[in-house]
């Protein structure tokens, strides 16, 4: 199956950009992308690290539904070893970005750290696919407990006759 399609039907829109898959579930199917610093367009994302996965999508929005961005703000605010590794993720995250930035590109530039925040926790999708693709983020971390496992036993997306679609049979499977 083409990553790119099965992108584009996890997502519901084609991606606007290159991606790699920087992570996969135990059925083979992206979870996490990597997305360059600006989209074709030009555009500045200041997202590296995109979550497509429609289990891990759906349970981080109930988590953000709950509070949990302000929960995961207020241990920052709280916790200072927490909140040491949660600027040191935000700065990695910065200069990654940065140095893939090519010379010529648009004079628009992303900035701010995971998702692009200048300060504090903004997204918690963003977080946790950062932690995915294999780096420390403590706010990713702690969104992992209450998302993991991926475990479907369906995929989330198949390949048909004519083209890569979400499969209508995929149900949340219980943690």
């Amino acid at each position: 199956m083409n990553d790119r399609a099965a992108v584009a039907a996890q997502l519901g829109r084609e991606p606007r950009s290159v991606i790699d898959v920087a992570v996969r579930c135990p059925l083979g199917l992206p979870v996490v992308i990597k997305v360059p610093p600006h989209l074709d367009d030009g555009t500045p994302f200041p997202t590296t690290f995109w979550l497509t996965c429609p289990l891990a999508i759906r349970r981080i929005g109930r988590l953000e539904a709950s509070g949990g961005v302000k929960r995961a703000d207020a241990r920052v605010q709280s916790d200072r070893v927490f909140a040491a590794r949660h600027w040191a993720a935000a700065e990695r995250y910065r200069m990654e970005r940065s140095a893939m930035i090519a010379d010529d590109a648009p004079r628009h530039r992303p900035s701010g750290g995971v998702g692009g925040s200048r300060g504090g926790v903004k997204c918690l999708h963003a977080h946790y696919a950062d932690h995915a693709a294999g780096n420390d983020n403590p706010v990713g971390e702690d969104t992992a407990r209450n998302v993991e496992p991926l475990n479907c036993s369906a995929p989330c997306v198949f390949q048909d006759d004519r083209a890569v679609v979400r499969n209508p049979a995929w149900v949340e499977p219980r943690p």
